[in-house]
């Protein structure tokens, strides 16, 4: 698959991420379990992330996919703030 189509899980997790992070300056969902959906990666860069130690700022990212995650094998997360 080309890089710049997102398969429908991609794109459906880009649209919560949107939806709960809208001060997020960067998202990408890639998913490394070979386009079936049961595995993602996640990197999210957003100042709702600031002063947050990352085990809080990676509970916020389950807390907002946590209906999508029930139908996934596994998740990486990376988050970051704006520099």
């Amino acid at each position: 698959r080309s890089f710049a189509s997102q398969t429908d899980g991609e794109a459906r997790v880009s649209r919560v991420l949107r939806e709960k992070f809208p001060r997020a300056s960067a998202i990408k969902v890639v998913d490394i379990s070979g386009g079936c959906g049961a595995m993602y990666e996640i990197h999210i860069e957003s100042e709702d992330f600031r002063e947050k130690r990352p085990v809080q700022q990676h509970q916020m990212v389950n807390q907002a996919l946590r209906e999508e995650i029930k139908t996934m094998h596994g998740l990486r997360i990376f988050t970051s703030t704006p520099k």
